[in-house]
Formats: structure tokens, C-alpha cells, sequence
């Protein structure tokens, strides 16, 4: 077997291993596909090197031949990451082992929306700090660092195009970040890491092909097919916030004109109450979500044309993509506009009829630590590879 083909394989198996949580190495060579020898030959090495344990099935069970069930699993203390949230009003960290399993949280908030890139690095080093110290170790006993960040965001390049968290464009955030830190760091755009926090931990676990869109002060989307997350070529894929609604319309905060998120964000909400109101607004979303309820006229027309708007777009997706399983995600979900029964009918109304059941929407309220433990689970991705390449150079 060469190298190439033993970390593909000592992939996939750690893989299944972490999707079953615990696995028995007869059902891990069914599973993957590869041979029972070469299972019971890798699986060795990586608990010589710590990075799996066995366990016994349980106290009492045993085989038909009277001997007990050994599994797999991942070794938790075999790593531990941090993964970090960055939002428009504050910063949330989670430490994570290498099982997914939490050991502590952290969050600060931030007084501006936006920043230098260099401030924006030592607030995020200083949260990781004391997160990792609410965990009882130390930063540089952390193996690598997660982050999501509202953006275009270039995965592969660590490059941010653009952020509404940063005063300026192009920025290689991702190197900012490690030198930072003193660690390796992992970033992508933050919707695409609640895609992989639902593939790993929620909704998304076991499910090929699914679609997450979440709503916050912007509106974004992962996509997850084939069980793989899709970022496009540029790392700019999936900007569902972004897609074009309207020809020449409002005006939105990426700069140009007649995106989703235009008509959908609570800042484009505010902006709209502001124009309709005779330049006063409303104080706050939550205000313009009262006077909806109460019966203003002003405000229900403002959510009424967010949600066919914000149904439009969940309809294309469907026609685009097919996909299994829609969830929509974020804070702004308590807003009834976004989550109502009238939304729903008006996605089956513009999608593809054929004679099956069309794709099941769902709902799913994260606040900003689970969009953080999406991010660990990138960092924890990101670790398994480093630590898979540095054991080929090793043996090579």
C-alpha cells in the first residue's frame, strides 16, 4: 500500500469511527469498504499513537461465544481545539477534544461592528486564552484554532475577501490569526460551519445531501453534498444572502444592489421602517417585530414582503440543489415572519412538482456557542489532517 493510499485509509476509518462514535473493527471494514486486514493493521498504529481507545461494549454483553465486544472510538485527549465565533457585537470560544465532546466556553463582547484586522486578531487570542484556561490547560496545549467569520471567505487561501468584521478587504486573516496565536488556524466562512456542526453533532448527522441557511444580522447558507461541505472555487460558493432577488434594488451592506439580504437581515428590516416612517424608525428589530403583532400596517407589509422574499430564495434552493434536508438556522428565528406556516406554503407553491414529497424544512436555533462548536469541529478536521500528514512524513 503506498503512503497516499494508507492517509487516505487511515482517513476514511477515522471517520466512520467518529460518525458511529464507537464501532467494532468487523462493522468499520463493512462500512468502509476496506479489507478487515487492513482495518485490524491501521487501527494498531492509531492506537499506538493514541489517537483511538478500545472500549468494551458494556458490562454484561457479550458475543455468542461467550467473549465481550471490543469497539473503537476516538481518544478525547488526544487533542484539543478551540473553535471561535466571531459576530458583529461579540466573540464566543469553545474548546473541544477530539471526540467533539465540550470542556469549557468563553465570550466577550465587542463594542464595534468593525475593526483592523490586527485589533480583531488579539481579541480573538485573548478569548482563546481564556477559554483554554476555563479548560484547565494552557493556549499552547491546544492543537489548533477554528474560526468563523461572516464573509467571503477563501477556505483554502485563508484569504477574507470581504467582512463585515473587518475595515477593509482582502485580507489574509487566517495567517494574521495563527501568528497571532502561536497555532495553526482553520478559517472559513461561519455558515459554512454550521453546516459542519450539523453534520457532525445535529440535524445533518447521517443525512448525504442537506442545505443549512442561517439568519442573522446577514443571511448565508452551507451547503453539504455527498457528505461533503461545498465551498465553490473561489471559496465564494453559497452566498445565498447574496444571490439577486431584485434588478437594481436596496442597496446591500457587500455593496451592491438587490441581494437577498437586502430585503431579509434586520439591518435592511430597520432601514425600510426608517423610509416608511418618515426618516424615525423603530429603535430596535424587536420594536418592529411588536408593532407587527399589535396590527401596524407598516410594519406587517416591511415582514410580509421578507418572508415571500426570503421563501423565493428557499425556493431556488430546492430547484437548484434537491436536496434531502433544508434547516434554517440562527437567532433571528424568533422572528414569526421567518418561521410561519404562510412561508412554507409559498416554498411548495414555487418549487418542481413531481410525485414525491418535497424536501423537509426545519428549524434550528443556535446561539453563537454552537456556531463556535461548528467551528471546533472544523479545527478538529483540520488537526486530523495535519496529524495524519505529519505521521506520512514520519514513516517516509
Amino acid at each position: 500500500m503506498s503512503q497516499d493510499q494508507r492517509t487516505r485509509s487511515r482517513r476514511v476509518i477515522l471517520d466512520h469511527i467518529r460518525r458511529a462514535g464507537r464501532i467494532a473493527r468487523i462493522d468499520l471494514a463493512r462500512a468502509s469498504g476496506i479489507s478487515q486486514a487492513t482495518v485490524t493493521t491501521l487501527t494498531a498504529e492509531m492506537l499506538r499513537q493514541g489517537l483511538i481507545e478500545e472500549v468494551a461494549e458494556g458490562e454484561g454483553k457479550a458475543t455468542r461465544r461467550g467473549r465481550p465486544r471490543v469497539d473503537l472510538k476516538l481518544r478525547g485527549d488526544a487533542h484539543l481545539v478551540a473553535g471561535v465565533k466571531i459576530a458583529g457585537r461579540s466573540v464566543s470560544v469553545v474548546v473541544l477534544d477530539f471526540e467533539g465532546t465540550q470542556r469549557a466556553h468563553h465570550k466577550v463582547p465587542l463594542a464595534d461592528l468593525s475593526r483592523p484586522p490586527d485589533a480583531l486578531g488579539w481579541i480573538v487570542r485573548q478569548a482563546v486564552e481564556a477559554a483554554a484556561g476555563k479548560a484547565g490547560v494552557r493556549l499552547s496545549q491546544l492543537s489548533g484554532v477554528g474560526v468563523g467569520i461572516a464573509g467571503f471567505i477563501d477556505a483554502l487561501a485563508g484569504l477574507c475577501h470581504w467582512s463585515p468584521s473587518l475595515d477593509r478587504r482582502n485580507v489574509a486573516f487566517r495567517d494574521l490569526l495563527s501568528r497571532t496565536l502561536a497555532l495553526p488556524v482553520f478559517l472559513d466562512n461561519d455558515a459554512n460551519l454550521v453546516a459542519m456542526a450539523e453534520q457532525y453533532f445535529g440535524a445533518g448527522r447521517g443525512v448525504t445531501n442537506f442545505v443549512v441557511v442561517t439568519v442573522e444580522a446577514g443571511v448565508g447558507m452551507g451547503i453539504v453534498l455527498g457528505n461533503r461541505l461545498y465551498r465553490g472555487t473561489r471559496g465564494c460558493g453559497a452566498e445565498f444572502g447574496h444571490t439577486k432577488v431584485q434588478l437594481d434594488g436596496a442597496l446591500c451592506r457587500c455593496g451592491q444592489r438587490g441581494c437577498l439580504e437586502a430585503y431579509v437581515a434586520d439591518y435592511a428590516l430597520m432601514r425600510e421602517a426608517q423610509i416608511l416612517n418618515g426618516g424615525r424608525g423603530v429603535p430596535t428589530i424587536d420594536a418592529l417585530l411588536s408593532l407587527a403583532r399589535s396590527g401596524d400596517q407598516m410594519a406587517g407589509s416591511i415582514l410580509t414582503r421578507a418572508t415571500r422574499m426570503f421563501a423565493m430564495g428557499l425556493a431556488n434552493i430546492v430547484n437548484i440543489f434537491d436536496p434531502q434536508l433544508i434547516i434554517v438556522a440562527g437567532e433571528q428565528l424568533q422572528s414569526e415572519h421567518l418561521q410561519s406556516d404562510d412561508m412554507l406554503e409559498l416554498i411548495r407553491a414555487s418549487i418542481v412538482e413531481v410525485d414525491l414529497a418535497p424536501p423537509k424544512v426545519i428549524r434550528h436555533t443556535w446561539d453563537d456557542l454552537m456556531w463556535a462548536q461548528g467551528a471546533g469541529a472544523f479545527a478538529l478536521d483540520g488537526v486530523l489532517d495535519l496529524t495524519l500528514k505529519a505521521e506520512t512524513d514520519h514513516v517516509a
